[in-house]
């Protein structure tokens, strides 16, 4: 039977049919992930043996009769999320050795609906960095072409999932984070609104924009996850976001009713031929269904990466400020307490986050630091309110993913503000804490993949992903080879 690629849909009628075993998939990928990871670097850790065992528990379950959801379905996560009794490392060499003493909430969920946890996935530095190549433990390479970014920070659950060691992937995504490396990589990457999924159990980095977002292969995917971990938390206060209801996301839709808007700032200067080229065609796609497609101006988009900066850094510096290798975490030691300090944070910290740090504890400071983190607010707060005047015309925007596809590794390593800009089009999302969703609409003529993004208005979670799954079957996008399986 040939399971290379499988949606989790697929996956879910070949268990529930009995026509396969978890311990039958769990096996596949682990084989796969053993024989071919060496290539990617998608992932940490491989938890053989428990995925086995849980893999088990979940044949017995489904034996009993019990069907759909997750069950028995092997998913990896990024290696920022805690789970239990396994290392959690946040791809930093300041938790090289930390072993996570609980699970995080939608850790503990899936465990309940009996998905099979296969590995860990790498990322960048405490997910700062838009390639995977901030990692204490080495880059990722894009499955698509090895000498390629395959964008970040949660480029290993994207990667892995493209190269097919896992139905499903978690990461995180705090300025385009999982949809970022999903373009690049050829999969769906979804944020949700903030506050929909828990980010209990999720090593903070900035909270006040972080969330926690799936990488499948088909919107309806991320649907069906999405049933499973969404929901308010006990443990986590901003998770108290209650969806709208959730709809057959496979549904026909009427396209007639489907008002989308098309910024032109997201079209400017900078945007790659090839991805304007496609995304010209999805447009005529949609046109040509009676979807009405309307020019609309979202003008404070470029100011969004530089709100998003100040923001990101001044809660990077105050969440990472745990981190002294007293209590947890890399420890070399001083004569005294202040060596001790300088001595720990300098070796364990790479230099991105060394980097946020600084210039967050600028940006914290009195005086005329203090003014950027309120300036930034500010801004940020009036980004929120054109959104919400544009959702008033559309009930959608489609905007590129990235402005170009995957980079070659190494490229922009020395410039981080070029790394910054990576998230230029997708940082607006965030910081108006809305639902957004990439998924792959062509390929460039060196086969690398290219990505669209759908914006919705907060709450409108499932409405974004119907439209998603409806966009991915009218595309209909066909696949590319993976050139080091035949090695």
């Amino acid at each position: 039977m040939d399971l290379h690629n499988l949606t989790l849909v697929q996956v879910r009628d070949l268990l529930d049919n009995q026509q396969i075993t978890s311990r039958q998939l769990t096996d596949y990928y682990l084989k796969r992930l053993e024989k071919y990871d060496s290539y990617i670097h998608s992932c940490l850790f491989i938890d053989y043996a428990e995925a086995r065992r849980v893999a088990d528990l979940a044949d017995e379950r489904l034996a009993r009769g019990e069907r759909g959801g997750v069950l028995g379905i092997p998913y990896i996560v990024k290696d920022n999320i805690l789970t239990k009794g396994l290392k959690t490392t946040a791809g930093s060499k300041m938790l090289a050795d930390y072993v996570a003493p609980y699970d995080a909430t939608v850790i503990s969920r899936l465990k309940q609906a009996g998905a099979v946890l296969v590995a860990k996935a790498n990322l960048d530095e405490f997910a700062l960095g838009s390639s995977t190549e901030n990692s204490a433990f080495g880059p990722t390479h894009n499955p698509y072409n090895l000498s390629m970014v395959p964008g970040g920070s949660s480029g290993g659950s994207a990667a892995a999932l493209a190269a097919d060691f896992c139905t499903f992937a978690l990461g995180s995504d705090t300025g385009g984070s999982v949809r970022h490396p999903a373009s690049l990589c050829g999969v769906v990457g979804y944020r949700p609104s903030y506050g929909a999924i828990s980010r209990h159990g999720l090593v903070a980095m900035a909270s006040s924009l972080d969330a926690i977002g799936i990488l499948a292969h088909s919107a309806t995917d991320v649907a069906t996850i999405m049933g499973v971990i969404a929901g308010p938390d006990k443990y986590d206060a901003t998770a108290s976001l209650v969806l709208e209801a959730p709809t057959r996301v496979s549904q026909t839709i009427n396209w007639t009713n489907i008002k989308i808007g098309w910024p032109a700032e997201y079209f400017g200067p900078g945007l790659d031929s090839e991805v304007a080229d496609n995304l010209s065609q999805i447009k005529n796609l949609l046109l040509d269904k009676g979807a009405t497609i309307l020019p609309v101006n979202l003008p404070l988009t470029s100011y969004g990466v530089s709100a998003y900066t100040v923001i990101n850094m001044a809660e990077v510096s105050s969440n990472l400020a745990r981190f002294d290798g007293l209590r947890y975490g890399h420890q070399t030691g001083g004569s005294n307490l202040l060596e001790t300090y300088l001595n720990n944070r300098g070796n364990g910290f790479g230099a991105e986050a060394k980097r946020r740090i600084m210039l967050g504890t600028y940006f914290l400071s009195a005086g005329e630091g203090g003014s950027y983190y309120k300036k930034a607010q500010i801004v940020r707060a009036m980004i929120s309110r054109e959104f919400k005047e544009i959702f008033t015309q559309v009930d959608y925007l489609f905007t590129p993913t990235t402005p170009t596809a995957a980079f070659p590794l190494g490229a922009k390593v020395n410039d981080p503000l070029s790394l910054y800009l990576e998230d230029s089009l997708l940082t607006p999302a965030s910081l108006a804490h809305l639902p957004a969703v990439s998924i792959p609409i062509g390929w460039t003529s060196a086969n690398l993949p290219i990505g669209g993004q759908i914006i919705g208005k907060r709450r409108d979670d499932y409405k974004v992903l119907t439209l998603a799954q409806a966009i991915q079957d009218i595309i209909d996008l066909p696949s590319q080879s993976l050139t080091w399986e035949t090695n």
